[in-house]
């Protein structure tokens, strides 16, 4: 287990390979635990960190800091303190949430943005996130999913409910349409077709979407599509990951593998 001392608590990460850095960031059931395939995968050609936010996985319990504000502040100080360059931002779910509002505060520093099961608007999220405890959350997520069951029922147990709830009200607030059209670098949207806590959205709902930016629809997948479509969101992964700094993500489309899924 690797740790890192940050303001006097334990923040714990994983990391593989070696060559462009490619930070993880969990969503709000479970841990960088379920990102070993995809770390697995990129590590190949590819600098791979996952990252434990306050409250969750192995990382202290420190409860002044589980809003969205002070987990977004962490990512900025876990990068300085491991001399981590321009990255690019994976994230998932609430992990998407931090990455983006990094991205926001710290052009200069992310290169690119997966955004997976982003919840762009407060009505898009399940209303199970506020009233059921992570142990639901966790059946209810996993139910009959094997692929994603082991790598984050265990884990979600380690979490405390309050890194969860402290962060809702922030982010309700928070105008994911504005910043999503205002945001210059390259960035991909990712869904579950099938996902129950974040619904994915419709063509007509992203129409303000920018150049730089794209989406595409996992029809066999609900809220843990690196795992449970894993071969296929891997090669994405990959197939963005490799794209020149700057180049919009739309050139995915091009590929005859995914044209099926744009949306």
């Amino acid at each position: 287990m690797s740790v890192v001392i940050l303001r006097n608590h334990v923040v714990h990460y994983e990391a593989l390979g070696r060559g462009k850095p490619v930070l993880f960031l969990h969503s709000w059931i479970g841990s960088w635990r379920y990102w070993v395939p995809a770390m697995q995968t990129a590590s190949v050609a590819f600098r791979t960190y996952a990252l434990d936010l306050w409250g969750f996985g192995d990382t202290a319990k420190a409860t002044s800091y589980y809003t969205l504000s002070e987990q977004t502040a962490l990512v900025g100080e876990f990068l300085n303190t491991m001399g981590v360059g321009r990255v690019a931002l994976v994230g998932h779910g609430y992990g998407a949430c931090v990455a983006m509002q990094f991205a926001r505060q710290s052009l200069q520093l992310v290169d690119r943005l997966l955004l997976i099961g982003l919840p762009y608007d407060r009505q898009k999220l399940n209303g199970r996130l506020e009233t059921a405890s992570l142990a639901d959350l966790a059946e209810w997520l996993l139910n009959s999913n094997e692929a994603a069951a082991e790598a984050t029922r265990v884990e979600a147990r380690k979490a405390d409910q309050l890194a969860i709830r402290q962060a809702l009200p922030e982010l309700f607030a928070f105008p994911f349409e504005k910043h999503l059209a205002e945001l210059e670098l390259p960035y991909l949207l990712v869904y579950g077709e099938s996902d129950p806590l974040v619904i994915s959205p419709t063509v007509e709902e992203l129409t303000f979407l920018p150049p730089n930016s794209h989406w595409i629809v996992l029809e066999a997948s609900a809220h843990y599509p690196m795992l449970e479509e894993s071969a296929k969101f891997n090669r994405l992964l990959i197939d963005f990951l490799n794209l020149d700094s700057g180049q919009s993500p739309r050139a995915l489309q091009l590929k005859e593998e995914w044209k099926r899924r744009v949306r």
